[in-house]
């Protein structure tokens, strides 16, 4: 397991014994069986870990980070993390801080309670702030606008940047479609069965990865149905590849999607299977999701069929391993969230479906009233493993309201 930079700072009244104090410090802080880096009062490099905590010692401390925060928020603006053993009044003082920080609107949480429940806090917050800071400054493009189809799945590019540190780049279709034409588009065009087809789904793997490094991206998302009409193969096999190799490779242009595939990446650190919901059972909870193409790095094994809808080219049958899995999406305008756990009981391979198909069965039936009442859009990210807590801890701290 990683091991994270944490950064302790602290509030301590003057009115109480520093010996005393600091003999509960160390006890306190030693039985949280992590590794730290005690900064004491000094605040002067605040925010610059994995992790800073200022851990409250005492009672009669609210006035002392009252008197700091300004300092504290022209170096970061990360929420506050207020560690307490509860000794002293600390726990009461965090609670007049914390009180006061919601007052004015920013962001913080008190990390108290038995020692394991505390470490298990920090190592999750640990990780949250990592994925923020890959976040940051990292550039995902458009590539074409989102299908036409997708009415409700546009982000604004300023919010985006804002919010997340992200900067969308448009990347007119024309671009791509002229970089397969000069990695040879003879090979696409016209081909008849999927064996023949390979080569030019190749080619279109080959001109994505091309845009993707002329304009340093860490992902995109795709809109691949133009593809079909212009060089008759599909974007599948290039997508599950790139994703497969670390980048993020989204389908139709759904941009919401793709920062959620985003957000999977950088919190997790592999990739996250874009699906739309097939078939919705409200009375047992059971789903089945499914999609032309998913990451080659999250199957078992693969084979190569028709693209559904059209027919032609390469899709992707992909076989994900049984059992726990997260299911995930943003909004577009990144004010609210929807995450459920559940299993995957079994992958299906019918014919009258996108080829990659997934039956899940989700921890909490009642969650269904979300896709069929107040969906985000119908994308939604599956990954392995069930990770709610750790995604709602970062979008909480990013001040999304989850549904």
């Amino acid at each position: 397991m990683k091991e994270y930079k944490i950064a302790i700072y602290t509030l301590t009244s003057t009115l109480h014994d520093e010996k005393a104090v600091s003999a509960v410090t160390s006890e306190f802080l030693e039985s949280l069986g992590i590794t730290y880096d005690l900064k004491g009062s000094d605040y002067s490099d605040y925010g610059t870990c994995d992790l800073s905590l200022i851990y409250v010692r005492t009672g009669g401390t609210e006035g002392i980070f009252k008197s700091l925060l300004p300092e504290l928020q022209a170096k970061s603006r990360r929420p506050f993390y207020l560690l307490t053993s509860g000794k002293s009044n600390s726990l009461a003082a965090s609670m007049e801080i914390l009180s006061y920080l919601r007052q004015h609107d920013i962001r913080g949480e008190i990390l108290h309670g038995s020692t394991a429940y505390i470490a298990q806090r920090i190592s999750l917050l640990a990780m949250v702030e990592q994925a923020q800071r890959q976040l940051q400054g990292a550039r995902l493009g458009i590539i074409g606008q989102p299908s036409d189809w997708l009415i409700s799945s546009h982000a604004d590019q300023k919010t985006v940047l804002e919010r997340l540190g992200i900067e969308l780049v448009d990347i007119p279709i024309e671009e791509l479609l002229s970089t397969i034409d000069m990695k040879g588009a003879e090979t696409v065009t016209d081909q008849v069965g999927i064996q023949q087809s390979i080569p030019g789904a190749l080619k279109i793997y080959e001109a994505l990865k091309t845009i993707v490094e002329s304009h340093h991206l860490q992902g995109f998302t795709l809109r691949c149905f133009d593809l079909l009409t212009t060089v008759k193969n599909t974007g599948c096999l290039a997508l599950a590849k790139l994703n497969a190799e670390g980048y993020v490779a989204g389908c139709e242009g759904d941009v919401p999607a793709m920062l959620s595939m985003m957000i999977v990446r950088s919190l997790l650190g592999f990739s996250g299977f874009q699906a739309n919901p097939a078939h919705i059972n409200p009375e047992t909870g059971e789903m089945l999701f499914a999609h032309c193409t998913i990451p080659l790095d999250m199957v078992m094994e693969y084979e190569f069929d028709t693209h559904f809808e059209s027919g032609i080219g390469v899709g992707i049958r992909g076989f994900m391993k049984e059992g726990p899995v997260t299911i995930f999406k943003v909004s577009g305008d990144l004010s609210r969230y929807f995450v459920a756990e559940g299993l995957l009981t079994h992958n299906q391979a019918k014919p009258d479906l996108c080829r990659t198909q997934q039956v899940i069965q989700l921890s909490d039936k009642s969650q269904t009233a979300y896709f069929l009442t107040n969906p985000i859009g119908n994308h939604h990210i599956i990954m392995p493993g069930y990770h709610r807590d750790l995604i709602t801890a970062l979008l909480h701290s990013l001040g999304f309201t989850i549904l």
